[in-house]
């Protein structure tokens, strides 16, 4: 039967709309991830570094000059960026046609030198380096006072919105918070007045209490998919002791998250046969009283549905595979390269 189901982190509402012996492969019609071009022509491959802008920041070997090949993971900005970071700051509030002039920062993460490798495929060394250097362009905006939220995503595969397949994430700095992000901030904030506790940090222990909606976890992290998730195999990427803003994970924090990042990638790879998928790293805006009620997560959002007119024109999301039942394949599969 189907049900309404409530976050208490997003303060969404959902519907859970169960199909009958739900089987992975009934999303297969989707577009799967697939490789595109060659390493001779793709601008994110060593040898091809004149293709991108000038880089911003590199992970290199010693002695290697910027823009050359000798890096391991590379930050340049977008060569069609949304926003402009020459552009002058400027805000116009004439009644009910406000506008901003598009100032901002557009940047490329480039996670790999190998055309071919995905994040399921890397190395644990390497996935902390993307991680790492997460934080290093965090840390570095954080100093320009007109910025007021980063947010920074991976669109992995064309249906998840990659124009290029060689595995990256990319960076968006934004002179104000977004509204999705100021709601909530709300939700939050009112959850911790009420009852004296953060939401999330309470949902995990209820999670890890019932343990039907875990897909995996260790020392530091709990990967579940939430009670209300918005989408089919939607997971949650959370740390187990409350923290607002991703910047503060050391560096054992660093190497605990990616592991538990590869290992549900993975698990999605083999459970819905390598899907194209969305990662939102959401975190803390730089300026706010929000440290005890905001708590950091890292989002992973197979596409294997689309919103239609219900969604489009409610706000409210249909997810038709049962969290409890998507968290058991998951829990159950097994990765082959």
């Amino acid at each position: 039967m189907s049900e309404f189901r409530k976050n208490p982190v997003t303060g969404r509402w959902v519907i859970i709309a169960p199909e009958r012996n739900l089987r992975p492969h009934q999303f297969g019609k989707r577009e799967k991830f697939r490789h595109v071009g060659s390493p001779e022509s793709c601008p994110f491959c060593p040898g091809n570094e004149k293709e991108t802008p000038p880089e911003v920041y590199a992970l290199r070997k010693p002695s290697t000059p910027p823009d050359s090949p000798g890096w391991e993971v590379r930050v340049v900005p977008n060569k069609y960026p949304i926003l402009d970071r020459q552009a002058e700051l400027r805000w116009f509030d004439r009644a009910l046609f406000k506008r901003i002039t598009g100032f901002g920062y557009h940047e490329v993460i480039i996670e790999t030198t190998d055309h071919y490798k995905t994040i399921p495929e890397m190395e644990i060394e390497e996935i902390e380096k993307i991680f790492f250097t997460y934080q290093k362009r965090l840390n570095a905006l954080r100093g320009d006072k007109r910025i007021k939220y980063v947010i920074i995503f991976k669109n992995h595969g064309e249906e998840a919105g990659a124009s290029i397949s060689h595995s990256h994430s990319q960076l968006l700095a934004l002179p104000f918070v977004p509204p999705s992000v100021e709601k909530e901030i709300e939700v939050v904030k009112e959850f911790y007045l009420k009852e004296g506790n953060c939401a999330l940090c309470l949902m995990l222990q209820e999670e890890m209490k019932g343990k039907e909606r875990i897909v995996e976890k260790n020392e530091q992290f709990v990967a579940f998919i939430p009670f209300a998730s918005d989408f089919p195999f939607e997971v949650w990427i959370a740390p187990r002791g409350h923290s607002s803003s991703f910047e503060n994970l050391n560096k054992e924090g660093i190497r605990r998250l990616a592991e538990i990042y590869r290992n549900v990638l993975r698990r999605v790879d083999s459970v819905l046969e390598r899907p194209c998928y969305n990662a939102v790293l959401h975190t803390a805006p730089f300026e706010g009283e929000h440290k005890e009620y905001f708590h950091w997560y890292l989002q992973i959002i197979p596409q294997i549905t689309r919103i239609a007119g219900f969604e489009m024109g409610s706000g409210i999301l249909v997810n038709v595979a049962p969290p409890e039942q998507a968290a058991d394949f998951l829990r159950r599969a097994e990765w082959k390269k």
